[in-house]
């Protein structure tokens, strides 16, 4: 065992604690009150970091090295649920209706963990490490906009990354992509106009459920037929609300769904594609609409350099036997906001397994992690910190 494994393993009953703290005391974004002043508190228990609020509920730590290097950024999110948990665990969320089901309480614990560890080895840290707890990941327009626009947070940075738990892969492996990872997660709004009346006589009436029913048919077109078969895009109706009994057509109807891909350009074509449809079959009805186009979080594009430097951080960390490149995916995840500043890469960290009943889907009312996770994630956000963060790691040059 390395000296940097047993340091990561006299931290795991603290690693716990930490993220049983946070499960028990969930709080949604916007609102992690508490959960932002037990970070700062444990923050401050750390020598040599600098312990700032860049907004009313995020933290920052700051560790300036003892050696010349670049300014690195790690991230966790710390924003909760509002699900009701359905676990029975002691340290089950206290929080009625508010739950860590994505994992951001163990986020926040391994960057607590790799805090400790950077702090204690202060003057061999090359550069800056900055660490940010993200506020309101889950809720947009997100935390890291946010900080990204109204904070002088990535002034500076040269290289951001962070980590997301994956209860679908397992325990202890590492699943890092360059390029594509992750989709920009829009969101519609559309009310269809028609013109109610008695079911038994629909020949007067403008039946908003029956345009509706062809409006959800024919976006799928968009997919089969307007868009090249080597692009991704997913167009999701998934609410339909209308009438109120089983003989009265309803004056209007209530749709919502969301819009995803992996491509800046086809984002700006997807509006313009979907109103079409919408037009289309809405003025060949008698039907009015109105239609609100929601843009979220961007897609999440990893820089390829530094995807490989994870890759082998994760190699030399886990070894081959628990790496693996990650498959892209449609979720979408405000991370993206760091990369329109500073080049950087989001990666995987397995925290599923059946003997810890942990293979549960991310934003379940069961959803828990494999603690043991925990460790892994340590391991690479310090290992990644101080990689990135070395002068003597190659890097492409600008121009």
């Amino acid at each position: 065992m390395t000296a940097t494994q047993e340091r990561v393993t006299a931290l795991r009953e603290q690693l716990v604690a930490w993220r049983r703290h946070l499960h028990m005391h969930p709080e949604v974004g916007f609102a992690e009150v508490q959960t932002s002043q037990y970070i700062f508190d444990e923050l401050n228990k750390m020598p040599g970091l600098t312990v700032t609020r860049p907004t009313k509920t995020s933290v920052l730590a700051v560790l300036k090295g003892g050696k010349p290097g670049r300014t690195v950024l790690l991230r966790a999110d710390i924003d909760a649920l509002p699900i009701t948990e359905e676990n029975d665990f002691e340290f089950k969320s206290q929080n009625e209706g508010v739950m860590h089901a994505c994992g951001h309480d163990g986020h926040t614990a391994i960057l607590l963990g790799t805090a400790r560890m950077l702090s204690e080895q202060a003057q061999d840290v090359p550069g800056e490490i900055r660490m940010i707890f993200q506020h309101a990941e889950e809720f947009g327009p997100g935390g890291a906009e946010e900080l990204v626009m109204d904070t002088p947070l990535m002034d500076g940075v040269d290289v951001v990354t962070g980590l997301h738990l994956n209860s679908q892969l397992p325990a202890g492996m590492v699943a890092v992509k360059p390029g594509a990872f992750m989709a920009s997660p829009d969101m519609i709004e559309l009310t269809i106009q028609g013109k109610g009346g008695h079911g038994a006589h629909p020949e007067e009436t403008v039946d908003p459920i029956a345009v509706g029913a062809q409006v959800v048919t024919n976006l799928q077109h968009i997919v089969s037929r307007n868009i090249s078969a080597l692009d991704s895009l997913v167009v999701t109706i998934a609410k339909f609300q209308a009438g109120t009994t089983h003989n009265v057509i309803p004056d209007s109807a209530e749709l919502m769904g969301t819009v995803r891909t992996f491509s800046p350009e086809l984002r700006q074509q997807a509006p313009k594609l979907i109103e079409r449809v919408i037009k289309g079959v809405c003025d060949a009805h008698g039907a009015s609409y109105h239609l609100r186009y929601e843009f979220g979080y961007r897609p999440l594009i990893n820089t390829d350099w530094v995807a490989d430097i994870l890759r082998d951080v994760a190699l030399a960390e886990v070894g081959p036997e628990h790496f693996q490149v990650s498959k892209p995916t449609m979720g979408g995840e405000d991370f993206s906001a760091y990369l329109e500043k500073a080049p950087g890469a989001y990666f995987n960290v397995g925290s599923g397994s059946d003997t810890s009943d942990s293979r549960w889907p991310h934003h379940h009312p069961r959803f828990t992690i494999d603690e043991q996770s925990l460790e892994t994630g340590v391991h690479m956000m310090h290992a990644a910190a101080l990689k990135l963060a070395d002068p003597a790691t190659a890097v492409p040059q600008p121009g």
